[in-house]
């Protein structure tokens, strides 16, 4: 069985480069990375 998609998901990791890692070692494809910042971000945390 293959993962086919995976949309939406919120993973919380100490690690963010051996989480990307582990994920594209089960065989996904990383589409894209982005920073979001900004005063609207930080009033959220």
């Amino acid at each position: 069985m293959t993962i086919q998609r995976m949309d939406n998901v919120l993973i919380v990791v100490d690690d963010l480069e051996a989480a990307k890692s582990f994920f594209i070692e089960l065989g996904l494809e990383l589409e894209g990375e982005t920073q979001v910042e900004g005063p609207s971000v930080d009033s959220l945390i």
